[in-house]
């Protein structure tokens, strides 16, 4: 999956891929590792992000820009056109884990696509309407629909288990690649362009680093 540039250079889709649970075993780590592998296979180029294996320090807003580590994963976050998100619904809400993410970053999304998968055995509706609350909020576009499954039920011995489970992914990362092209071209037109537009305030020498200037104390 490529998209142009507005030089008119064709690029492939970037795509962050976020695994926002620290346990071992997670079923979540496999469910977004498959929609990485999935969306590899459409020609994007997938970042993993597992945060069980490069953790992130408690988000505090007068340190985390200055954190050695900060620097490397902005780039990252920045070069992404799409991003997926995964996670665990505990008690009706998303990991800590993928909160401390999220709340490092809130320019870097704006104008990108989100896309969401909730491990949970009660359909992860609360936790999906999180997550793109989230979205909302940093400028970003999500998807329509999240992906949930269950685990023992789904996901057995570390392998996608149900035919459902899989065509919702591939379906979701169907939409994610062409959505997300379509969005990424218009976003770098209206970061490159002049006219009035929420991607104005994100041009260059419009913003700054660090908290939302809006929200954030």
């Amino acid at each position: 999956m490529t998209s142009q540039t507005e030089t008119g250079e064709e690029t492939p889709l970037r795509v962050l891929a976020v695994a926002g649970s620290l346990n071992k075993d997670s079923v979540t780590r496999v469910v977004v590792k498959e929609a990485a592998r999935l969306l590899t296979a459409r020609g994007c180029v997938v970042d993993v992000l597992d945060l069980l294996q490069e953790p992130l320090p408690l988000y505090n807003p007068d340190t985390a820009y200055d954190a050695a580590s900060f620097p490397a994963l902005k780039e990252r976050v920045d070069r992404a056109d799409v991003i997926i998100l995964g996670t665990p619904d505990y008690h009706g809400s998303i990991s800590s884990a993928l909160k401390n993410f999220l709340d490092h970053f809130w320019h870097e999304f704006a104008g990108k696509c989100f896309a969401c998968i909730v491990a949970s055995h009660e359909k992860g509706l609360t936790v999906t309407d999180q997550l793109r609350t989230v979205a909302r909020q940093c400028y970003a576009w999500a998807l329509p629909y999240g992906v949930s499954f269950v685990d023992n039920e789904d996901v057995k011995d570390g392998k996608i288990a149900s035919e459902s489970l899989a065509k919702r992914l591939d379906m979701m990362t169907r939409d994610a690649a062409v959505y997300g092209k379509l969005l990424a071209v218009q976003r770098r037109a209206d970061l490159a362009g002049t006219e009035p537009g929420f991607m104005a305030r994100h041009r260059l020498g419009t913003w700054r680093a660090g908290p939302c200037n809006i929200c954030c104390t």
